[in-house]
C-alpha cells in the first residue's frame, strides 16, 4: 500500500471513544420485536444475537464472512447521539463473496433457518416451513446482481418501522447518499469481546472499535453530523430515493453546505427520482412506504415533509414533460391534504380545488388551469402511459 493510500485510509477511519462504544453496545443489546403476520408469534431479537447466529450458520455452510458492520442512522446515532435524526432501522452489513445464484439462495435459507431459533418455547418448529417463515417475518427481500453491484437485503418485519435489515454485500458501488449517513462501524472486535471476555467492559478495559466514513473524510463527515449540514460527493450517482432522504434532512433542521451547489444537486436528485420511479403509481407507492417507515411516531412531521418535497420538485424538476410534472405535484399535494385531514387540521372534505398559474407558453384557450385533487384517493386516475423524462442539458 502506497503512502497516499495509507493517508486516505487514515482520513476515512477513526477509533470510537468509550462513550461511543457504550452506545454501540447498548444498541446491540436492545431487544427488537420481529412481528409475525397472522397467527405467528412476535420474536424478541437482540441485534448481537442474530449477527452471531447468522454468521456462525453461514460459516458452517462454507461461506466466509469478512466482517460485520453497523450502517445508516444507527451508526450515526452511535457517533453523535444528539444528531437530530434518531434511528429507526438497524442496518447490519455482512461482507462476503456472492459468487453465483446458489450463494444468494444459501444466504436466504440460512437467515430463515436462524429465525427458528428465536421462536418462543412451545411452538412446534418441525411443522414450520421456510416459506411460512418468509411470509410471516420477512418484510422485504432484495437481490441486486450486475457489473458493479452484488448484494442482497433481507428486512425483518416490525410494525413500528424499526426494522432489522440484514444486507449481504459482495460489492456495492455507492454506499451512502449524504455525509451524515455515510458511517459504518465494524462490529467484529466487540462481538469477539462478548464471546471471549469474562470481564465486563469499562472505560479502561474495552475493545478497540473502528468507524469508517464512506464519504471519504471521517472528521469532516462527523462535523457535518454535529452541525446538521447536508453535503455529498458525486450527487449524480445517488439513486432515486436520495430525493426523499434529502427532504427528510431538511425537515429535521439540516441545511445545505453550499446554496449554489445544492441547486445542481436538487436537479440531479429530481431527475434520478423520475428515472427510477417513472410511473405515477410507483411514485405513490414509494412515497407511501417512505412516510410509513420514516415517520412512525412522528406523524405531525408528515405534512411539513410533503410541503418541502413539493417545493423541491417544483423548483428543481427540469427533465419532465409539463403534464407529468403537474401530475406528480398533484399527487404530493393530495397526500399533504390527506395528512392534514388525518390530523384534523382541515375538514375531512372529499374534494379540494387547487389552482395553478399556467406556464407562459400555454396559449390554448381550452387549457384548464385548475384540477380537483381527490383527497381520499390521491393517485390520479389517468391511465395513459407517457415517457416521463427527457435528457437534461
Amino acid at each position: 500500500m502506497s503512502s497516499g493510500d495509507t493517508s486516505e485510509l487514515s482520513r476515512r477511519v477513526s477509533v470510537l471513544s468509550w462513550d461511543q462504544v457504550r452506545r454501540l453496545d447498548s444498541i446491540l443489546g436492545e431487544s427488537v420485536p420481529i412481528h409475525g403476520r397472522g397467527n405467528f408469534p412476535t420474536l424478541s431479537v437482540q441485534p448481537r444475537q442474530i449477527v452471531q447466529v447468522v454468521r456462525a450458520r453461514l460459516e458452517e455452510r462454507g461461506v466466509v464472512v469478512r466482517d460485520v458492520k453497523l450502517n445508516g442512522s444507527a451508526a450515526s446515532h452511535v457517533l453523535h447521539q444528539d444528531n437530530g435524526l434518531g434511528y429507526k432501522d438497524l442496518d447490519l452489513i455482512f461482507g462476503l463473496s456472492l459468487t453465483d445464484d446458489k450463494t444468494f439462495r444459501l444466504v436466504k435459507d440460512v437467515v430463515l433457518d436462524c429465525l427458528v431459533d428465536f421462536l418462543p418455547e412451545g411452538v412446534c418448529r418441525e411443522r414450520i416451513t421456510a416459506l411460512a417463515l418468509k411470509e410471516a417475518y420477512i418484510q422485504k427481500l432484495v437481490k441486486v446482481c450486475n457489473e458493479t453491484d452484488r448484494w442482497s437485503l433481507i428486512s425483518l418485519s416490525n410494525n413500528t418501522g424499526k426494522n432489522v435489515e440484514l444486507k449481504f454485500v459482495d460489492s456495492l458501488r455507492r454506499q451512502f447518499e449524504f455525509s451524515v449517513d455515510s458511517f459504518q462501524i465494524t462490529l467484529d472486535s466487540l462481538l469477539l469481546f462478548d464471546r471471549c471476555s469474562e470481564t465486563a467492559m469499562s472505560e479502561t478495559f474495552h475493545p478497540t472499535v473502528q468507524g469508517e466514513s464512506m464519504y471519504g473524510d471521517f472528521e469532516e463527515a462527523l462535523g457535518h453530523l454535529r452541525s446538521r449540514t447536508i453535503a455529498t460527493r458525486s450527487p449524480e450517482e445517488i439513486r432515486g430515493g436520495g430525493l426523499l432522504k434529502y427532504c427528510h434532512l431538511l425537515v429535521r433542521g439540516f441545511r445545505p453546505s453550499s446554496e449554489a451547489q445544492i441547486k445542481q444537486m436538487q436537479r440531479y436528485m429530481c431527475s434520478r427520482f423520475f428515472i427510477d420511479f417513472p410511473d405515477i403509481n410507483e411514485q405513490h407507492r414509494k412515497l407511501g412506504a417512505y412516510l410509513q417507515n420514516h415517520f412512525a411516531g412522528m406523524e405531525h412531521k408528515r405534512y411539513d415533509y410533503l410541503v418541502t418535497l413539493r417545493r423541491v420538485v417544483d423548483e428543481s424538476t427540469v427533465c419532465l414533460m409539463g403534464h407529468e410534472r403537474r401530475q406528480t405535484l398533484a399527487l404530493i399535494s393530495a397526500l399533504a391534504l390527506r395528512v392534514m385531514a388525518e390530523q384534523n387540521a382541515i375538514p375531512a372534505l372529499s374534494n379540494i380545488t387547487c389552482y395553478y398559474q399556467p406556464a407562459p407558453y400555454v396559449r390554448d384557450v381550452n387549457f384548464s388551469n385548475y384540477y380537483v385533487a381527490q383527497v381520499q384517493s390521491p393517485v390520479p386516475t389517468c391511465s395513459n402511459s407517457y415517457q416521463t423524462w427527457l435528457p437534461c442539458s
